[in-house]
């Protein structure tokens, strides 16, 4: 048992270490971004084509995941293998597109037809390396360098480096997003299965529209206002009076008013000020709305107030909002 708990402390000791490093890398290259940064972000925002990433190996992955990022977020972008790329695939490049090629040594000979591609054509490069004066480099328009520092644990394997450009590629992203104005609904249309995107719906992605909606005047008996109530099948009518929404009558209040509904009108019978929601509004707050008050079923109003649409508490569920 001794032996055993000596080595789990080993193994947490290592861990802690790894993590300390590659950390304390990151928040070194926070405070000291490459020069080059901000002038990348704004040549990328010219660009009318794609951004194509390409690298070999670890860099490889960590290029197709900045891709993925990028593409996600509102700037297109795709990975390009380099071997694939001096197999025909250079032709997926044009002159309005720009690239970003990733080595940690600048000397990745698997980059070359790429790099010499970008330089015959005249297509906007920017090199991410470790070693400023590398071929990449220097053959380059725009350099993202990262900052020398020890690969973490036992040096043999890219931890640290790798740590860096993904990071760095992440903060390329997020200040491309930025700048393009890219907002939570822009990010749920490329994320439609996600449960990211789920969380992000808005209202009038998942409302029922008017044709849901039992509409009703204040004068109205019961008797017609639950056979409309019947016939939409959601549990609620909503009382119009001059095209303004003055209450609803939910299934709740037909059975507190059971005793008065042959002699009562729609207007007296229903809920006056319900709760509504406004289309924009993000799914999972509407949610919230329901919970709090204990309701099922939410009128949704346009910007003007008058009613557009219901949304139900299942709605939410089935798209993945809770």
């Amino acid at each position: 048992m001794p032996d055993q708990i000596a080595a789990r402390d080993k193994i947490l000791t290592t861990a802690s270490q790894v993590l300390e490093q590659e950390g304390n890398a990151l928040l070194r290259m926070s405070e000291n971004l490459p020069d080059d940064f901000a002038p990348a972000v704004e040549r990328i925002l010219q660009i009318k084509g794609r951004i194509i990433l390409s690298g070999i190996g670890k860099s490889g992955h960590i290029a197709r995941k900045i891709a993925s990022t990028l593409a996600s977020t509102g700037t297109p972008a795709y990975f390009v293998h380099p071997a694939e790329a001096s197999h025909g695939d250079l032709g997926m490049i044009t002159q309005d597109d720009l690239c970003i090629l990733l080595s940690n040594s600048g000397e990745t000979s698997e980059l070359g037809d790429l790099i010499r591609h970008t330089r015959r054509f005249s297509i906007p490069m920017i090199g991410m390396s470790s070693k400023a004066e590398s071929t990449l480099m220097r053959a380059a328009d725009l350099c993202l360098t990262l900052p020398q520092e020890r690969e973490a644990g036992s040096g043999i394997a890219p931890t640290t480096s790798t740590t860096m450009a993904l990071a760095l590629g992440d903060a390329l992203a997020m200040a491309l997003m930025e700048q393009r104005g890219f907002l939570s609904e822009h990010f749920r249309t490329y994320h439609p299965g996600g449960k990211l995107g789920a969380q992000l719906a808005l209202v009038h992605q998942l409302m029922h529209g008017p044709e849901a909606m039992a509409v009703v005047g204040p004068d109205t008996d019961m008797q017609e206002t639950m056979l409309k109530m019947g016939e939409k099948g959601f549990g609620l009518a909503c009382v119009i009076d001059d095209g303004e929404l003055v209450g609803v009558i939910s299934d709740g209040d037909l059975r507190r008013n059971i005793q008065y509904l042959n002699t009562r009108s729609a207007g007296e019978v229903a809920t006056r000020s319900p709760k509504t929601v406004p289309t924009d509004m993000m799914a999972a707050e509407a949610l919230a709305v329901m919970n709090d008050n204990k309701i099922t079923v939410l009128v949704v109003v346009d910007k003007g107030g008058a009613p557009v649409g219901l949304l139900r508490v299942n709605d939410c569920l089935r798209a993945g909002v809770a």
